[in-house]
């Protein structure tokens, strides 16, 4: 195993990283594109193993790091093949469970460290909740540092039995401005709303999976509860997922103002031309959906649940997960109130610039490599 050299200047290390990404959220896969070029930057040589679907989505051999295809997967041929690309890692690091319990079964054997992020919570029930709590602990143990990237995903790693866990906020690619400037933001503004059919009338946004937890079910009792707007809002979902025909059912039974859109690739404009964006999960650690509309000035109606509350601050209006009234009176409140949207979206843009840069997030991130790595260099 090659060893970085203790007495080498920071940033100029011959390390090499081997970065697992398992299926990847969007906040992961961003997260890991983020930590390679930066890493790769700092002379530091990185592996990044994941499916090769994530591998072409994200760019990730664009980054200046090797990409190599290991599927989702926890089967004998992936694990040897993650195995292989770690051989001559100095530290391993896995985003997500699934892929830290695959990295985990890979270095069996081997004495290379093993950094874990976990970026969000797995939701099971009934037996699958005892299973997800074994595969948890076992990963916490298996991890010589556990990154949390919110304090509750800290407190959840050490009471899996995590010898050391941090918090570790990963932060967004700050968003592209328009290149034509605040016209041409106008028009694409408009084009958007023209497309979605929310012309002449409020749009309010939320984007993500078509699960349970998600509290699609209690935004739809909210939409239910201000049919007596004027104008009328449309809410748009974006997202695909198992709820998706349940939702439908609802929506043309209660007669709501809803639109399901799938899975959209156009999400920046969409958030461009909101009015308002809701955020009504059970559960979210670090939410990048969050983080876009704070980045995007469009004022906020979240649950306070999870990392949220700790993300947002005071810029967002929060309520209780599960609160369909208290949902749709805060989105009622924000749309009868302009100088209260206006005041929002400040308090975004100064909380937005509390969050750690990229820059910031990889030298955190190089510290603890340093940190697990340095000590072998005596002994090599």
């Amino acid at each position: 195993m090659s060893h970085v050299s203790s007495h080498s200047p920071h940033g100029q290390t011959s390390l090499h990283t081997v970065q697992v990404l398992g299926g990847g959220s969007a906040g992961s896969s961003a997260h890991v594109r983020s930590l390679a070029a930066g890493l790769a930057a700092r002379g530091v040589r990185v592996t990044v193993c994941a499916p090769s679907e994530a591998a072409t989505a994200y760019d990730l051999t664009g980054t200046g790091a090797r990409h190599v295809h290991v599927p989702r997967s926890s089967d004998p041929a992936s694990v040897a093949s993650l195995r292989t690309a770690c051989a001559d890692a100095d530290l391993v690091h896995a985003h997500g469970l699934h892929a830290a319990l695959r990295a985990a079964l890979a270095l069996t054997g081997r004495r290379i460290p093993l950094v874990v992020t976990w970026h969000t919570r797995a939701h099971a029930e009934g037996a699958r909740a005892r299973v997800l709590h074994l595969l948890e602990r076992r990963v916490a143990k298996a991890a010589a540092v556990v990154l949390g990237t919110s304090s509750d995903l800290v407190d959840r790693a050490r009471s899996r039995g995590a010898r050391d866990a941090r918090l570790a906020p990963v932060t967004l690619p700050a968003p592209r401005v328009a290149a034509g400037g605040a016209e041409e933001a106008e028009g694409l503004r408009h084009k958007a709303l023209a497309e979605l059919g929310a012309v002449g009338r409020p749009l309010i946004v939320t984007v993500g999976t078509l699960e349970r937890q998600r509290g699609h079910d209690v935004l739809l009792d909210a939409a239910r509860a201000w049919r007596h707007l004027d104008p009328l809002p449309l809410l748009v979902i974006a997202g695909e997922g198992p709820e998706r025909g349940a939702l439908q059912r609802r929506i043309e039974g209660e007669g709501l103002p809803v639109r399901l859109v799938g899975r959209r690739d156009d999400v920046p404009d969409m958030l461009a031309a909101a009015d308002l964006v809701v955020l009504p999960t059970s559960w979210e650690s670090r939410s990048v959906l969050a983080q876009e509309a704070l980045h995007a000035r469009v004022p906020l109606v979240a649950t306070a649940v999870g990392g949220i509350p700790e993300l947002v601050g005071d810029a967002a209006a929060l309520v209780p997960y599960g609160d369909a009234e208290a949902l749709a009176t805060a989105v009622a409140r924000l749309l009868a109130d302009p100088v209260l949207r206006e005041r929002l979206k400040d308090k975004g843009t100064a909380q937005a610039a509390t969050w750690p840069t990229e820059d910031e997030t990889v030298t955190q991130v190089l510290s603890v490599y340093d940190e697990l790595t340095q000590p072998l260099a005596m002994y090599s």
